[in-house]
């Protein structure tokens, strides 16, 4: 694995890090393909929006700078980007003046099979629900361990992804990846005001969909609507577009806007 941490060639951190404190940070996981970071504005933008509402001290620049000449030093991978408040006494308060710690990690692109984008996957029912904090909601936080407990729900290969609801039962999200459904052409995903992770790949989507002429919808959904779907499928930013064939007893058609859709991602990956 490849790892710097402030700019330097580096495999330890120190212990005082609010990061690992507190999770007191905000993270980015980016494809890299020769070099290149795929979605890579998308990805900064939500970084410095993150900082902005956590108040992170966040050197756009020298991210950035640093960012391009780690994925060229990758070559080939996923680049992760952790951005923490960095050092600080023990105790909640942020120190004053903070000191942001940045982390880039890269290793190899997860082997998925390819049978996920071709026949589509079948999702598990997660207990595990998302908490509603709409301070946090949106934000890619470096606390996950509501997706933790989720994905530690199944160790079967059946199942690829789960399927993620907030305490009042509204369908959200997968465990590592944002859920879209269409019904008589129309597409819908979760409102992600009070929980939930606002994916790049979907932000992606939403402004290629309505580019299109699609109508797409940001809404509560509800388990039942979900059942009811022509078409459903999951996105991130690592494999693009994964249809959903099956949830329990539940099953979807692999659809042709699916289809459609997921030829687009494509296209965003191969840099």
């Amino acid at each position: 694995m490849l790892s710097w941490v402030d700019g330097q060639p580096a495999e330890s951190l120190a212990v005082t890090d609010r990061g690992l404190a507190y999770g007191d940070g905000l993270f980015e996981t980016i494809a890299v393909t020769a070099g290149v970071p795929s979605l890579l504005d998308r990805h900064l933008a939500r970084l410095s929006q993150g900082c902005a509402r956590l108040a992170i001290p966040c050197d756009e620049p020298r991210i950035h700078a640093e960012l391009l000449a780690f994925c060229q030093a990758l070559g080939e991978g996923v680049a992760k980007l952790i951005l923490t408040r960095g050092d600080g006494l023990r105790g909640y308060a942020p120190p004053q003046p903070a000191q942001s710690r940045r982390i880039l990690q890269g290793g190899a692109k997860p082997n998925y099979p390819a049978v996920n984008a071709e026949q589509g996957i079948r999702l598990f029912p997660c207990a595990t629900r998302l908490a509603e904090q709409p301070v946090l909601a949106g934000l890619k936080h470096l606390n996950r361990l509501e997706q933790v407990l989720a994905r530690g729900e199944w160790q079967d290969a059946e199942h690829a992804e789960g399927l993620m609801r907030d305490i009042s039962g509204r369908v959200v999200e997968g465990v590592y990846s944002n859920l879209f459904l269409i019904k008589d052409g129309r597409l819908s995903t979760a409102d992600l005001s009070r929980c939930g992770v606002a994916g790049v790949m979907r932000a992606e989507l939403l402004e290629r969909a309505a580019a299109l002429g699609l109508v797409c919808d940001i809404r509560d959904i509800s388990l039942d609507e979900l059942v009811a779907a022509d078409e459903v499928f999951l996105c991130n930013s690592l494999y693009g577009i994964w249809p959903v064939r099956a949830l329990q007893a539940h099953g979807w058609p692999v659809g042709p806007l699916t289809r459609k859709l997921q030829a687009i991602t494509r296209d965003l990956l191969d840099c």
